[in-house]
């Protein structure tokens, strides 16, 4: 009898640890599948940023013997329905110009066009009188509104110049049309961005009728800067001028861009020596 009883209070023993195991692993399966339900909430409750990329050898390509130009957007004979703007920013040329040539007068209007020199020097005339030369460490703006004619030549004869050619596309029309250049100062972009166009007249740099913001940055080896930008929906446009970086995830080498939005900040890590123009414009 002591035995039976004995073999009775083991059973029930066994038994209710048996149940005490199932009900702590019940538990832990209810907490485990709670975790993984709040996880998914967030992740869905998370706008990940998008992103397109453009490599440099990607590029629509015109050579016409004096005018070397490669075109991130569709551009003259360049057509890529994929490819025809970011939000507002509707062309980024990099043109290559030989010596002593240039771009005859030509026509624009209700257009925002920045010149951003990177070797040499670029002679620029107008229809409002305007004759300046911009050469690397300058910007150029023009407003084109209700109508500008002008020109740009490379004013050496034994060299070429060498620039960005950037329009935006202009938050309103027939505006009095506008000149302006501007020299910026090299060591405010050492290792940080400088700004060096906004919407703001009074603002650092250049101004232009867009909700836009542009920055120049020059980096040493192995640095990590973020940008944050300025307005919310803003897209930002990242082109390397030269050098390799990563953008968050993604890697980029010269003369690669990259559009991003649906993001408040970017980081950017540097692997050489790298210059970099950051362009926020707005999303349509």
């Amino acid at each position: 009898m002591f035995i039976e009883n004995n073999e009775c209070e083991i059973d029930r023993t066994s038994t209710r640890s048996n149940t005490h195991k199932r009900n702590i692993r019940t538990k832990n399966l209810f907490l485990f599948s709670l975790t993984q339900i709040r996880v998914f909430i967030y992740l869905i409750s998370v706008k990940m940023p998008k992103t397109v990329l453009h490599k440099a050898s990607t590029r629509g390509n015109a050579n016409h013997g004096w005018l070397q130009s490669y075109h991130t957007f569709s551009f003259g004979n360049y057509y890529n329905p994929e490819r025809v703007n970011f939000g507002v920013l509707r062309v980024l040329n990099d043109d290559t110009v030989a010596a002593g040539m240039g771009f005859g007068r030509h026509p624009h209007d209700n257009m925002e066009i920045i010149s951003i020199p990177l070797e040499g020097d670029l002679e620029h005339k107008d229809s409002m009188g305007n004759v300046a030369v911009i050469q690397s460490g300058d910007i150029q703006v023009m407003s084109a509104g209700t109508g500008i004619s002008h020109s740009e030549h490379n004013k050496n004869r034994d060299k070429p110049v060498k620039f960005l050619q950037i329009w935006v596309i202009p938050n309103q029309r027939n505006v009095t049309p506008r000149y302006g250049q501007l020299t910026l100062e090299p060591e405010k972009r050492v290792n940080r961005f400088q700004q060096i166009l906004s919407p703001d007249p009074q603002g650092e740099g250049v101004w232009i009728h867009q909700d836009a913001w542009f920055h120049l940055g020059t980096f040493e080896k192995e640095k990590t800067s973020e940008y944050v930008l300025k307005k919310k929906d803003n897209g930002l446009y990242v082109f390397v001028i030269k050098g390799a970086v990563t953008v968050n995830d993604q890697p980029l080498e010269s003369r690669d861009g990259l559009g991003i939005w649906e993001t408040e900040k970017i980081t950017i890590h540097t692997q050489t020596e790298t210059e970099i123009l950051l362009m926020e414009v707005p999303n349509f």
